[in-house]
């Protein structure tokens, strides 16, 4: 009888000891990185009042949004994600550079940004709702209980 429980004790403290690393790894950030943004290295490639929108594009590559209007500019966005468990992600770094053209199309300014810069902005995609409902098969199952009448279901 003794024997079982003298084997029960090192399985159950292995158990705790697995659970507790379980946990203790369940709560470590996560961190993820979306974009692009040219280094510093690239960016001194690029001469102001003489490269153009297509020599800009070779020698840092093309960005990944560009201004509300076609001649406005190219904006180079990044930035770093931490995600604790089932937290809400937190923006922890972001980085942009901005290339303003003249009208003529010649590099007028480059100014990078960052998180301390301003403020975070969501960007929102604007999407037209369908008339669809949002409803799983069991809620429509459920839904559907008292507006059954069997008169109808049988075939007059």
């Amino acid at each position: 009888m003794f024997g079982t429980a003298s084997r029960i004790r090192p399985a159950l403290r292995a158990a705790v000891i697995l659970t507790a690393g379980l946990a203790i790894a369940g709560c470590s950030a996560i961190y993820r990185n979306h974009g692009y943004v040219p280094t510093e290295e690239d960016l001194a490639k690029v001469t102001v009042g003489v490269d153009t929108r297509d020599t800009v594009a070779e020698a840092v590559g093309v960005p990944s949004v560009s201004g509300v209007l076609n001649e406005s500019g190219y904006y180079y966005v990044s930035s770093r994600l931490r995600h604790y468990g089932a937290l809400e992600p937190k923006v922890v770094e972001r980085q942009l550079v901005a290339i303003s053209f003249s009208q003529t199309g010649v590099v007028q300014n480059i100014e990078r940004y960052g998180l301390e810069d301003g403020r975070v902005i969501t960007l929102n995609r604007r999407v037209t709702e369908s008339s669809v409902n949002d409803q799983t098969f069991l809620r429509q199952l459920l839904g559907n209980i008292g507006n059954f009448n069997p008169g109808t279901a049988i075939g007059e």
